[in-house]
């Protein structure tokens, strides 16, 4: 194949499957505020989190990990502060003790961290200044979660780096389903072994602990109380008990997809659990992740990291894909695969990040084995029925734009709600 859309997957996969300790929103918070406590050089007597309302949104319900079961904004941001060693990024949290604890809570009772929500900025969008005795040190991070842009101290701009999406080297505008194929086909497995082998250890590894422990809503263990363990059931039973998991701050780090840990392990777990069922080999099973994980980020590149459409659907989709690959099927019944899922279950809503994300990947989850089945059969929705379109791409890109454009408003009234802004 091309070696440039070669080159541009491989990079994309290596930028992407990165591992992160907790739900990567708080964690985005907590990674800026040890950045800013570092840059102020002492601990602040101050600090303000402006935030996106997609920010706010996915944190107001989540529990920070290694908080001891704290929510929102406030606990990532202090929690941060406390941790203060910004170059572990998104695994900032992981050595939190019980003395920053008991000093977070101190902080949270003391008003110690202002959340201010910042309009007519981008979906990621976050920005944290700390202050302390008239020295005050401000931090911006834009578009990905680690991905500053801005930095300053007292005024003047020590760092500044716009966001570039249009990254020659992994060209996202170069996804198609047909080219992910045949890259999966032909990939030389050396070049993604590292990142998939994280991504199998880390996900399995959180979704064995999420069907043991009672975390969440336990979504993953009513599963397998309630079904025979056949495999779809397990495969939707263990990926619900990652998230189960990881929304209830459970300790263990995932490997993310298009910036979430939901979407991480969605694109995986599942894929993980058919190709053990149906005997495939190690290599076998790379290919099939190689579908999955880039499948979604070919959705996702129409959608952005955050909107009001649950980026679980991409990732279940995505997952039925590499289903449907590994079950032998062609380039057209994998395309088939995903258009018979994201027809069917597009535009269920994110209404932030919280224990009934568990519930919602079970949902995505069946229908993308649903569309899966259907594809097997030869069987698609067609064109002109709701927003499918002539070719799968075209429905991928419709899709994505009502995600995107179309749910703007429903994403602001999502959050009007959430933070009691709206009279219902």
């Amino acid at each position: 194949m091309d070696q440039k859309i070669y080159d541009s997957y491989v990079r994309i996969l290596r930028n992407e499957l990165i591992p992160a300790f907790g739900c990567t929103e708080p964690i985005a918070l907590a990674y800026a505020s040890a950045k800013a406590r570092e840059i102020l050089g002492e601990f602040p007597e101050l600090i303000e989190a402006h935030c996106s309302g997609n920010i706010i949104k996915n944190v107001k319900g989540v529990r920070v990990p290694n908080s001891g079961g704290l929510k929102g904004v406030e606990t990532a941001v202090i929690l941060g502060a406390l941790a203060g060693d910004s170059d572990k990024k998104l695994e900032i949290l992981e050595s939190i003790t019980e003395k920053d604890r008991r000093n977070a809570r101190e902080l949270l009772d003391k008003d110690f961290c202002r959340c201010i929500l910042v309009e007519e900025v981008g979906n990621l969008f976050l920005k944290i200044k700390a202050v302390n005795r008239g020295q005050w040190a401000e931090v911006t991070i834009e578009h990905a979660h680690t991905n500053i842009t801005l930095i300053k101290k007292n005024g003047v701009t020590l760092y500044e780096q716009a966001y570039n999406v249009n990254d020659t080297r992994s060209d996202k505008s170069l996804l198609n389903i047909r080219d992910i194929v045949a890259f999966a086909d032909r990939v030389n497995i050396e070049d993604v072994k590292d990142v998939l082998d994280m991504q199998i250890s880390y996900n399995s590894a959180i979704a064995e602990e999420g069907l043991k422990g009672q975390w969440g809503a336990q979504i993953g263990r009513i599963f397998m109380s309630g079904y025979r363990p056949e495999i779809q059931w397990l495969a939707i039973a263990k990926t619900a008990a990652g998230s189960d998991a990881r929304m209830a701050g459970c300790p263990s780090p995932v490997v993310i997809n298009s910036g979430s840990g939901n979407q991480g392990m969605t694109c995986s777990i599942p894929v993980i659990e058919y190709a053990r069922e149906l005997g495939k080999t190690k290599e076998e099973l790379y290919r099939a992740l190689c579908i999955s994980n880039l499948t979604a980020q070919d959705q996702k590149q129409y959608i952005g990291p955050l909107s009001a459409y649950c980026g679980v659907v991409c990732a279940a989709a995505s997952a039925g894909a590499a289903i449907t690959y590994l079950y032998g099927g062609t380039v057209e019944q994998i395309e088939h695969t995903v258009v018979n899922t994201i027809a069917n279950v597009g535009g269920m809503i994110c209404d932030g990040a919280k224990a009934s994300c568990a519930a919602k990947i079970a949902s995505a989850l069946q229908a993308a084995i649903l569309g899966h089945q259907m594809a097997m059969q030869g069987i698609t929705f067609e064109p002109g029925e709701g927003l499918v379109q002539d070719e799968p791409e075209e429905t991928i890109r419709a899709i994505g734009y009502m995600g995107k454009e179309g749910m703007k408003k429903t994403d602001v009234e999502i959050l009007n709600i959430m933070i009691g802004n709206r009279s219902i």
